[in-house]
C-alpha cells in the first residue's frame, strides 16, 4: 500500500471515529507545516503547506480543504477530500463558509494538556483561529480533538501494522549484526558507528535523533537513559545494551536488547546476572499478561512493576510501556504509574490495534544495566510479538569480531 492509500485509509478511519464519538467536524488548522507541523496532518494529508490551511473532516463524509491556491493540486492527488478550496488574499471567508454550510454543533480542533500527538495547534495559531471565527456561533463549539486523535493515531490499520513489523524486522537483524562485531575494547561510539553505517547504507531513518540513537550502554560505567553514546569501554563481564529504533517506510520500531561479555573461563553469566536476566523477563510477561482491550494504561505498569519490587529490585522511573507508530513515542496511552507527568494518559484504556512497547530494567553491580524492550499488537484476547522476543541471555565470546 502507498502512502496514498495508507491516508485515504485513515481518513476513513477518521470518519467512523467522528461518528463514533458523536463529532460534527474535526478541524486540523496548521501553517508553514515544515516549520511547525501538526501530528495529524501526517495522517490525514500527508502534504505540506505554507499558508494558513484548514482540513475538515465531516462527520457525514463531506471533507474539505482549504489551503493557499499553489497547494491546492498536491491535496487533489489525495483522493479524499470531497471540496478543495483554493485561496489567495485570505482564508477567514471560505473557511466561514465551509462552517456555516455543514453548520456543526461540535467541532474539534488539535490541542490538549496531556497528549502530545493532539497538542499540534499553536497558541499563536488558535488565537488566529478566533479571529477569523469572531462573531459567528462556532467559537462556543470547540472542543479538544485528544479523544479523536487518540483512537485514530492509536488504532493501527493492517497496512500500518505492516509496516511497523517490518521495521522491527530490519531492527532484529541489525542486533544480530551487532552481535557478530561487538567484542571487548570496543568503545560505544564504535558500536553505535557500525549500526549507523548499516542503516545509512540500507537509506533507512531513525525513531528518534541518530545522534542518540542507538542508546549503546557498556557495563556500569555508562550513564542509565538516552545518554549519546560516548567513549565508555566493553569489558569481559559487563553487560551490552542497545537500544534502538529504525524509521521503514515512515513507520518505527524501538528496541531493546542485551548480552554478557563472557570473561576468560566462562561458558555463562553469573548467578546474579542470569537473575537479573529472568526478573526482567518475568516482568515483561507479567505486563504483557495484563494488557487486554479495556484496562488503563496504569494497571498494566502496576503489574510490571509488582513484579520488579516482589523480587527485590528498585522500581523504575519510567512507563512500562508507549504507543509505536509514525515516532517511537506515538501519543496517547501510556503504560505508566499514576503520577503527575502522566495524568489524563496513563488512565487511558488499551485498545485493539495499539502497538505498545513493554520496557523496564534493573542494575546489576559491578555489570551494568539489564533492560529489555519488545513490540507487540494488542488483539481481541492479548498480545502478539510483532518480531521475535529475547527469551534468553546473549553473549559475546572474548575472541569474538
Amino acid at each position: 500500500m502507498d502512502n496514498q492509500q495508507l491516508i485515504q485509509e485513515k481518513v476513513a478511519q477518521a470518519t467512523a471515529i467522528l461518528h463514533e464519538f458523536d463529532v460534527d467536524v474535526w478541524l486540523t488548522f496548521v501553517r508553514e507545516t515544515t516549520l511547525s507541523p501538526d501530528p495529524t496532518l501526517e495522517l490525514i494529508a500527508g502534504v505540506d503547506v505554507t499558508w494558513q490551511s484548514a482540513f475538515v473532516l465531516s462527520k457525514d463524509g463531506r471533507h474539505t480543504a482549504i489551503v493557499g491556491r499553489y497547494d491546492t493540486e498536491n491535496v487533489a492527488q489525495l483522493g479524499v477530500y470531497t471540496h478543495i478550496i483554493g485561496y489567495d488574499e485570505g482564508i477567514a471567508q471560505p473557511l466561514r463558509e465551509t462552517l456555516n454550510r455543514l453548520n456543526p454543533a461540535t467541532i474539534a480542533i488539535n490541542y490538549s494538556a496531556n497528549d502530545v500527538a493532539a497538542d499540534g495547534l499553536s497558541h499563536g495559531l488558535y488565537l488566529a483561529l478566533l479571529h477569523h471565527l469572531a462573531g459567528t456561533p462556532f467559537v462556543d463549539r470547540l472542543i479538544s480533538a485528544e479523544r479523536l486523535v487518540a483512537a485514530l493515531r492509536g488504532r493501527k490499520s493492517q497496512a500500518e501494522i505492516e509496516r511497523v513489523r517490518q521495521a522491527v524486522a530490519t531492527t532484529l537483524n541489525l542486533f544480530d549484526a551487532v552481535e557478530a562485531f561487538a567484542r571487548p575494547g570496543m568503545t560505544q561510539r564504535q558500536i553505535a558507528a557500525f549500526v549507523h553505517q548499516r542503516i545509512d547504507e540500507m537509506g533507512l531513518g531513525y525513531a528518534w535523533p541518530r545522534p542518540f540513537n542507538p542508546i549503546v550502554t557498556c557495563g556500569p560505567e555508562s550513564a542509565v537513559g538516552h545518554a549519546a553514546p560516548g567513549d565508555v569501554v566493553l569489558q569481559k563481564g559487563h553487560l551490552l545494551h542497545l537500544d534502538l529504533g529504525v524509521r521503514q517506510n515512515d513507520y518505527c520500531s524501538d528496541l531493546q536488547r542485551m548480552w554478557y561479555v563472557l570473561d576468560e573461563g566462562e561458558t555463562a553469566a553469573p548467578p546474579e546476572v542470569q537473575r537479573a536476566f529472568a526478573v526482567v523477563y518475568g516482568a515483561v510477561k507479567a505486563g504483557e499478561a495484563a494488557l487486554k482491550p479495556g484496562i488503563p494504561g496504569w494497571q498494566v505498569d502496576e503489574a510490571a512493576r509488582d513484579f520488579i519490587v516482589d523480587n527485590g529490585y528498585p522500581e523504575y522511573k519510567h512507563a512500562f510501556g508507549h504507543l509505536l507508530g509514525r515516532v517511537a513515542h506515538d501519543g496517547a496511552t501510556v503504560l505508566a504509574p499514576r503520577w503527575e507527568r502522566y495524568a489524563g494518559i496513563c488512565e487511558l484504556p488499551v485498545e485493539v490495534g495499539n502497538i505498545f512497547t513493554l520496557e523496564l530494567h534493573v542494575i546489576v553491580p559491578h555489570r551494568g544495566i539489564m533492560s529489555l524492550e519488545e513490540d507487540v499488537l494488542v488483539t481481541n484476547t492479548g498480545v502478539e510479538y510483532l518480531g521475535r522476543p529475547q527469551t534468553t541471555l546473549r553473549y559475546i565470546q572474548p575472541d569474538s569480531g
